[in-house]
């Protein structure tokens, strides 16, 4: 059985998530956090609407 991993492809991928952005650096973990709150916020509000 022939081995799907290819150097060449896997060297492509780490050149592209290496690549500098223009866009603005976000922590991770700020971005969970905005996530959970959002979400929260959402099912909060689905609860009071439909009471």
């Amino acid at each position: 059985m022939a081995s799907l991993y290819s150097p060449q492809s896997s060297a492509g991928v780490m050149s592209f998530y290496d690549a500098p952005s223009k866009g603005p650096k976000v922590n991770p973990k700020i971005v969970l956090i905005a996530i959970m709150v959002f979400a929260f916020a959402v099912i909060l509000l689905d609860h009071f609407i439909y009471v």
